[in-house]
């Protein structure tokens, strides 16, 4: 058991929230600039307030959805918070919410025709779920992998995601930087960009190179393209180096590797570290205010220089929620950082409790000295978890399923596997596979029945039964059935079934809907 000290993980996160509004207001005004700057301070008149950003705000919804819903939340239920109070129409979060309304569910609302789903939207929100799983990074993974498919599925956007909150949370009990970057990395795929980047960053940085060098080395090899692929937002020596050319949208890897850049040469200095992030340009608000945050979980509120925190105060402003459906004027928001950390912590010893996890807050001293950091890196489990809601510890998260839509229920977890794409045209047949896992200790026979349009059929049958072996046989893989579906005219922008599974000799109904799109003008 690891015990907190109660105040010192206040103070933590409060840091956190304090240096994600330091940072985010620093960096605003260079949003999106590709260019190097020479920032020391604030360069804007604040008049005692931070500016709103989009970065705190989602958390601040993750936060009303975790006091209204409870802490088993998943995909599906944040993407239901999405659409009724996210409101911008731009990038990820716009194509995002454009599928989930067409009936798209995560992972597919965040990969569909999404050419920003591999940008930053979601390794900017990855706080909440660190200060609410302090020092357990296997579930802060959880979380942030079901928050970051909404508006990136597949994308370098959920690994984003998932480096930084598990970095985040181990943050709270493991304070040596390189550490906790690796342990970070631990959680996503060794051959994804994010990962390239980051270990360019600690590259250049053990090898003694300049900070500016080592952002020209992380753009030359993963930068996208300018900023709505303008020439004119890189500056002419960037032009010069062929900075202005990439691919457009593919923005995250280059930016997670300069915040690891900020952290290394910042060197636990809070001025150097969020000033070196907007000094290497691009997404300016987001690097700054996720290195901000990483100091403030690392070194606390106290350690942040009383000179950054004056011009700003102490208030949180919000720029993309829906106001008006959040209490009066949007008064179910927390209104300053303060109060953001009491409802955190309140999450957090719910999570805490609830999870059973092997970490407790007190009044007495912080005790690490049953900790091992070592207990902190992602391991491949040897068997499937038997929770529905949670992975086996120190697992990362299951990957192959980006291409999958996650149902779960109290026994049983189904995935919709409709391949890289939801998309079904005349005459060909679409293949659906079905992947059931049984979480419970036994075994059933299950039946499976495919609810139809009229004019489509389902090979080999709409009719059929399978074997659900227990999962807590080891290395069991889930029970798998492969279907095609068929019509020779698509009719309609979408297309719904519902596959019913049935457990023989118990009452269990599961229903399951399956959501197509057609693709007769999609080339």
């Amino acid at each position: 058991m690891i015990y907190l000290n109660l105040q010192e993980y206040r103070d933590r996160v409060l840091g956190c929230w304090m240096g994600k509004n330091i940072g985010g207001t620093l960096g605003a005004p260079f949003e999106w600039r590709r260019q190097t700057n020479q920032v020391t301070f604030y360069t804007q008149d604040l008049g005692g307030d931070p500016l709103p950003n989009d970065d705190l705000d989602i958390q601040l919804l993750w936060l009303v959805a975790l006091e209204e819903m409870g802490i088993h939340l998943d995909a599906r239920t944040l993407a239901e918070y999405w659409c009724i109070y996210v409101t911008p129409h731009w990038a990820e979060y716009g194509t995002a919410k454009n599928n989930m309304r067409l009936g798209l569910l995560p992972p597919y609302s965040g990969s569909f025709q999404n050419e920003y789903k591999d940008s930053c939207g979601a390794f900017i929100r990855s706080e909440i779920w660190a200060c609410i799983a302090p020092g357990c990074p296997q579930l802060a993974a959880h979380y942030a992998y079901q928050d970051a498919i909404l508006d990136h599925g597949d994308g370098e956007g959920t690994f984003a995601a998932v480096f930084c909150a598990t970095l985040e949370s181990a943050a709270f009990v493991e304070h040596n930087l390189r550490r906790l970057i690796e342990i970070g990395l631990s959680y996503i795929p060794t051959d994804c960009a994010i990962s390239g980047a980051v270990r360019l960053a600690m590259q250049a940085y053990d090898e003694g190179q300049p900070w500016d060098a080592a952002r020209d080395l992380i753009l030359q090899h993963f930068r996208g393209s300018s900023h709505a692929g303008v020439p004119e937002l890189t500056s002419l020596p960037d032009r010069e180096k062929g900075f202005h050319e990439g691919k457009r949208g593919w923005d995250a890897p280059s930016n997670l590797g300069l915040l690891a850049l900020a952290l290394l040469y910042g060197e636990n200095d809070f001025a150097r570290t969020v000033c070196t992030a907007v000094n290497c340009g691009e997404d300016t608000d987001c690097t700054a205010a996720t290195a901000g945050s990483i100091f403030g979980i690392l070194n606390g509120f106290h350690a942040i220089p009383p000179r950054w925190i004056e011009p700003i105060g102490r208030k949180i402003k919000t720029a993309c929620l829906n106001l008006g459906e959040l209490g009066y004027f949007g008064n179910q928001l927390p209104q300053d950082v303060d109060e953001m950390t009491r409802r955190t912590e309140a999450i957090a010893r719910q999570v805490l409790a609830g999870f059973h996890l092997p970490v407790q807050l007190t009044e007495a001293a912080t005790d690490l000295s049953g900790f091992q950091a070592d207990s902190l890196f992602a391991r491949e489990p040897s068997i499937r978890s038997l929770e529905s809601l949670t992975p086996r510890p120190s697992a990362p998260p299951d990957y192959s399923n980006l291409h999958a839509v996650i149902h779960r229920f109290p026994f049983y977890e189904i995935s919709v596997d409709l391949g890289a794409d939801p998309l079904v045209r005349d005459g060909q047949s679409k293949k659906v596979i079905l992947r059931i896992r049984n979480l419970y200790k036994i075994q059933d026979h299950l039946r499976i029945h495919w609810y139809l349009p009229d004019g489509w059929q389902v090979f080999p049958s709409a009719d059929g039964s399978l074997f659900a072996p227990t999962a807590w046989l080891a290395h069991q893989p889930a029970t798998e059935a492969a279907f095609e579906l068929v019509t020779d005219h698509v009719q309609g922008d979408v297309i719904r079934f519902a596959v019913e599974i049935t457990v023989v000799g118990r009452p269990t109904v599961m229903l399951i809907p399956v959501l197509l799109v057609n693709g007769n003008l999609v080339s």
